[in-house]
């Protein structure tokens, strides 16, 4: 048997089976990887069967309220102090956190980059992690970070846990595997994940190269938007997510431990994988959603409601309704409002949204914005439809229409976003893209009744 191989995930013959999930969000689970691992009725006995180790893991203040209160209690081989030693600072240079405000670089602006190209370099989920915009303040957890990541290269007896902040990852191209203390997420395009502050993994790639989009929130965890009116079903159904079932790895070897803590980053040596969960219970664990299980809801007769309708997850602030963070898909979906411009309309926005494109052609865009690109529309800096996307939705025969072969996503956020130096002078930013709405024409006719 391959001794990287986690275990609880290993057949007779030595292969590996498909990582298993346990259905739901926010669930409170319970998963082993050898019988009789998990303890039953109690969650710190006197002597944990095995020989292991019982340890709670604390997504959020101890009193926080019970709806809100996240811990999952493991059963480790060794407790999470020896997976970590004496810590030497280290530079990691394209991982920026915030505020990370560059003097020579504007942020005040409408942008739009095309894919952040592969190069020769052989990169890694941490080596390979470029960030484009900043947030808020990691020290005071709130906001946000966006990344594009370019991974071609496998973490072998290397491991990362951010202290900063919860990940949620976008594939655009390739495979990543995310083995983690509590089990192993496979993700590919049309996926997402969402890894939680401070649980420690290795990404490995299954297929690459691999290229795609982080959301990096310091705040408040992601959650599922309320529906109000709409009622108990559609969104992103509960159901829907999955949380991986324990895995572990007993394995000694000389590795590494990487920490992400207000910005900085630090790496100490160990002597073993810290992969070490053999059970565990909780409602603060590692999840992945399939796109494609979203169910988008719209107007059915006229008008169409804001973006926010197509909400996934949203990280809350203290401003009720007013979000640190949302997350939104735009997936095919059929359009049928009567007397109605169907696409987004001209706005201008207290938020400010950052949108990448995994795959296909966005209504509002229909040229220029390409399957791995970015754009940022700030807060407060008008943006909408070009010429041809609005011409041919006023001119449009309004009958029952499709959007298909599309998938764009949003990270929204009450904050400004704050361009990195890599963002403003090295990533392939479309220069021409403020000149998209140029040749709007005035059309303004002051004839009484004119339409």
């Amino acid at each position: 048997m391959n001794d990287m191989e986690p275990r609880g995930l290993i057949q007779a013959d030595g292969r590996t089976t498909t990582p298993g999930y346990m259905p739901g969000f926010g669930n409170d689970f319970e998963t082993e990887a050898l019988p009789g691992a998990l303890p039953q009725g109690m969650n710190s006995p006197q002597k944990c069967n095995y020989g292991l180790y019982g340890e709670q893991l604390s997504g959020t203040a101890f009193t926080a309220p019970s709806h809100q209160n996240e811990r999952t209690w493991c059963y480790r081989i060794r407790p999470s102090v020896k997976h970590s030693s004496r810590y030497q600072r280290i530079d990691v240079p394209y991982w920026k956190s915030a505020p990370n405000v560059v003097e020579d670089v504007t942020s005040l602006g409408q942008y739009r980059w095309d894919p952040v190209p592969h190069g020769d370099a052989a990169l890694t989920w941490i080596t390979g992690m470029r960030t484009m915009t900043t947030a808020g303040d990691v020290n005071t957890q709130i906001g946000m970070a966006s990344h594009i990541y370019l991974v071609t290269e496998s973490m072998t007896d290397d491991y990362f846990f951010s202290a900063d902040s919860e990940l949620l990852v976008v594939p655009q191209e390739g495979r990543l595997r995310f083995a983690t203390e509590l089990g192993i997420i496979d993700l590919e395009p049309k996926e997402i994940a969402v890894i939680p502050r401070g649980l420690v993994y290795r990404v490995e790639v299954l297929e690459g190269p691999a290229r795609g989009f982080v959301c990096e929130n310091y705040g408040q965890k992601f959650e599922l938007p309320g529906r109000g009116p709409i009622g108990a079903n559609c969104m992103a159904n509960p159901r829907d997510f999955k949380a991986p079932v324990a895995a572990f790895e007993d394995r000694d070897a000389p590795s590494t431990v990487t920490i992400k803590w207000c910005g900085q980053f630090h790496r100490c040596a160990i002597g073993h994988s810290p992969l070490d969960v053999v059970a565990w219970h909780g409602n603060y664990a590692p999840v992945k959603y399939d796109l494609r299980d979203y169910c988008p809801v719209g107007a059915i007769l006229f008008d169409h409601p804001d973006p926010s309708i197509f909400t996934v997850l949203t990280a809350p602030s203290g401003v009720p309704g007013t979000a640190n963070i949302d997350f939104v898909l735009f997936r095919e979906r059929w359009m049928v409002a009567e007397n109605t411009f169907r696409p987004p309309w001209y706005h201008k926005n207290i938020m400010s949204e950052l949108m990448g494109n995994i795959y296909g052609q966005y209504d509002a865009k229909p040229q220029g914005f390409v399957p791995g690109g970015m754009s940022l529309h700030n807060m407060m800096l008008p943006h909408g439809p070009d010429k041809n996307a609005f011409e041919g939705a006023s001119n449009a025969e309004l009958k029952p229409g499709k959007l298909d072969n599309t998938m764009s996503f949003m990270f929204e956020t009450r904050f400004p976003q704050h361009l990195t130096e890599f963002a403003g002078k090295e990533a392939p930013l479309q220069d021409d893209y403020i000149d998209c709405w140029d040749d709007l024409e005035k059309k303004f006719d002051g004839t009484p009744g004119l339409k």
